[in-house]
C-alpha cells in the first residue's frame, strides 16, 4: 500500500485541550479510525530556533516528543484538514512510503479489522 510517513515533533511541556499534545495527538488518531500512532520520546534534540531540548534526570517538561503514523493519501487529508480546523502550531514531516504486512497472522489481523 501506498501513502505517508507523518512525524510531528514536539515538546513534553507543550499542552492541548488540557492534554499533553503528544497525547493528544494519539488520540486524535484513535478517533479519525487512523490505523495507529506510535509516540517515543527522545533525550535531546533543538528545533528551528536553535534552542536546546533534552530529558533531565530532575525535569523531563522539555523532553523532545514524536508522533509518527503511516497513512493512505486519504487518511493523510482528513488527518490535515482537521488540524487545520484546530489551529495548532506544529512542526512535521509528511514523505511518501510503501507499507503493509507480512505473513498469513498479520494478514488474517489486518481483514478481522
Amino acid at each position: 500500500m501506498n501513502g505517508f510517513l507523518v512525524i510531528f515533533f514536539t515538546q513534553q511541556n507543550r499542552r492541548y485541550h488540557g492534554k499533553m499534545l503528544g497525547d493528544w495527538l494519539v488520540d486524535l488518531a484513535n478517533e479519525l479510525g487512523l490505523r495507529g500512532a506510535t509516540m517515543s520520546t527522545a533525550i535531546e534534540g533543538f528545533g528551528h530556533t536553535g534552542r536546546l531540548h533534552s530529558a533531565h534526570f530532575f525535569e523531563l517538561a522539555d523532553q523532545p516528543i514524536e508522533v509518527r503514523l503511516a497513512l493512505t493519501e486519504e487518511e493523510s487529508a482528513r488527518l490535515f484538514e482537521r488540524l487545520e480546523d484546530e489551529d495548532i502550531a506544529l512542526f512535521y514531516i509528511k514523505t511518501p512510503i510503501e507499507f503493509g504486512t507480512l505473513g498469513k497472522e498479520a494478514r488474517k489481523a489486518d481483514a478481522d479489522g
